[in-house]
């Protein structure tokens, strides 16, 4: 199974692109992690965060492959422990479609892309700068690859 990690944002810090690269690498054979990028748009002091959320929305929407499952990272999404991550993970695999992740920019996901998704997954009821969930999807999936396959990395 194929997930696509797709993130609003191009330029981020040197240790979230290390950090990712690490958990994605470790991803092998029946889960596979990729990223898709795209751009995030200029932002001012007058930006009119609705449009701006609505067209980052729209990039991303249409990189998505309509046979893929398509999960909104949203922060009143279901939260998910890593036993409960390992389930869910499971249960991708055996659906047969790959899965398609959406997580937005500084301000989030916009409305359309939050109502098209099939699920909704919160990562903490905090609210995370979207760099830094980069890393904390990728070691969470990995994660919960490793409870699924009885890999060391897991300790309960």
């Amino acid at each position: 199974m194929r997930i696509r990690l797709m993130a609003v944002g191009t330029k981020m810090p040197s240790w979230v692109v290390t950090a990712y690269n690490d958990y994605a690498k470790r991803l092998v054979g029946d889960v596979r992690l990729d990223l898709v990028e795209v751009p995030a748009l200029k932002r001012t002091k007058n930006t009119d965060t609705v449009r701006l959320l609505n067209k980052e929305g729209q990039s991303l929407l249409s990189k998505v492959q309509m046979q893929n499952r398509l999960v909104a990272l949203d922060v009143l999404g279901q939260p998910w422990n890593t036993q409960q991550l390992a389930k869910q993970l499971q249960t991708w695999q055996n659906d047969g479609r790959d899965v398609d992740l959406l997580v937005g920019g500084p301000e989030g996901l916009s409305e359309v892309c939050r109502n098209q998704a099939e699920q909704k997954w919160s990562l903490s009821p905090l609210t995370l700068p979207h760099p830094l969930v980069r890393v904390i999807v990728a070691e969470s999936l990995f994660r919960a690859w490793s409870f699924n396959n009885n890999h060391p990395y897991h300790r309960e």
